[in-house]
């Protein structure tokens, strides 16, 4: 029996990282390249503040309307609440500002961005929100394989509530500008 209060004592402490700190999950899919590559694992920080560019994990179910239940999609975060997102010509316009793509080539933010507006796309898709601007408690991502990516573009918001965590790479996995273009191009 003295063995049993120990092993109670780690799964309890595994159990709690991972519910409140963090976890390691797998990239499935192309969606996300050349950042992050198909079957890449990657860490899920959990208290971290979602920023701008930030890339997060979170529970698709519910948000795509193909995603089945347990699934998981890794994308990037373009636009915050009350942000006013466009792109035109490869360009992403963040509240009327030029946004950096620096981690993207300029062919994924030229043919594989698309032309729109946050209204044109909702009126096209038949969002159920249709304003100019991200609403309060929602995020609008992209993946970074913009011509393969299925994303806000297509089924809309992300929900807060559905985030896991924000990405982040570890030190000895992929090579530095991949490890910048995940972990330090938030603002």
């Amino acid at each position: 029996m003295s063995w049993v209060v120990p092993i109670l004592v780690a799964l309890a402490a595994v159990f709690l990282i991972r519910t409140y700190l963090f976890e390691m999950v797998g990239v499935m899919g192309d969606s996300m390249q050349p950042n992050l590559e198909n079957k890449e694992r990657m860490m899920v920080i959990k208290p971290l503040q979602i920023k701008r560019n930030s890339v997060i994990v979170f529970d698709a179910y519910g948000e795509d309307p193909t995603a089945a239940k347990n699934t998981n999609y890794v994308k990037r975060v373009i636009g915050l609440p009350g942000d006013k997102v466009a792109s035109h010509n490869g360009n992403l316009y963040v509240n009327g500002q030029k946004v950096s793509q620096s981690y993207i080539s300029e062919a994924e933010r030229t043919s594989g961005t698309g032309n729109w507006t946050l209204s044109r796309l909702a009126k096209q898709r038949n969002w159920k929100y249709r304003g100019a601007t991200v609403p309060k408690g929602k995020y609008f991502v992209l993946g970074d394989h913009r011509s393969v990516s299925e994303d806000s573009r297509y089924w809309g918001y992300v929900s807060a509530k559905k985030v896991m965590g924000v990405v982040k790479i570890p030190f000895w996995q992929s090579t530095k500008t991949y490890r910048t273009n995940v972990n330090s191009m938030a603002n």
